[in-house]
């Protein structure tokens, strides 16, 4: 199983998917791949390819609190820039070039302050990213996904 933390901790709450990352990393799961960056690029495929379930965590400008988690689909109809990809994307790539059969799931944690410099959650994030923290941690223990 992989978990890809991603977003930018400079920009406060846009660190929530890198946070979650480096909490889950420290409980050392079996079975589970660790991974964190500021964005999805292509060449996340072939570390997705190789595992039989991915999470992409990242932060959620809106939406259900303290996170939403759901399924997705590799999208076939791919656009990306040299700077990003999404999930969808990542995901379809890995099934085109690497013939994966990976499931993957889509995990944003409610996050509230963006528009600022600075390594810091707010306190509503730090809440709702305690609330993710469980929630993954459980879902690995249990290997709920496979």
């Amino acid at each position: 199983m992989l978990l890809i933390g991603y977003g930018n901790p400079g920009r406060l709450d846009d660190g929530l998917g890198p946070a979650l990352a480096d909490a889950i990393e420290k409980f050392n799961l079996p079975d589970v791949t660790v991974d964190s960056d500021y964005q999805l690029t292509v060449e996340d495929a072939s570390s997705v390819s190789e595992h039989d379930v991915v999470i992409f965590a990242d932060a959620a400008l809106k939406g259900q609190e303290p996170f939403f988690f759901k399924e997705i689909q590799p999208k076939s109809d791919i656009s990306f820039s040299t700077h990003s990809i999404e999930p969808e994307a990542v995901l379809a790539l890995a099934h085109d070039l690497f013939k994966a059969d990976t499931k993957a799931y889509v995990l944003g944690i409610r996050g509230y302050e963006f528009n600022d410099f600075g390594e810091k959650l707010s306190d509503k994030a730090q809440n709702n990213l305690l609330d993710a923290i469980e929630f993954i941690k459980k879902c690995f223990l249990e290997k709920k996904f496979i």
